[in-house]
């Protein structure tokens, strides 16, 4: 299984802080370009010290940002 299954809700958070992209890179010091493709689900990994920071700036827990999908199991 190439693709994983964990779904990112980085844009739903922003939305709900009333944060953009932009601001939230300032704030954790990561790229927009870095943080654009965790939002958009494309990264194979992140750094626990930026996911930690991301929840400090956002006022969450690493749950609101991230879920597992049901995946079906291969037959």
């Amino acid at each position: 299984m190439d693709e994983h299954a964990v779904e990112v809700h980085l844009d739903t958070m922003l939305e709900l802080r009333g944060m953009t992209l932009a601001e939230l890179s300032a704030q954790v010091g990561v790229t927009v370009v870095n943080l654009s493709i965790l939002k958009n689900g494309r990264a194979k990994a992140i750094r626990f010290t930026t996911l930690t920071r991301i929840c400090e700036v956002l006022g969450c827990q690493p749950g609101d940002l991230l879920t597992v999908r049901s995946v079906p199991p291969e037959s």
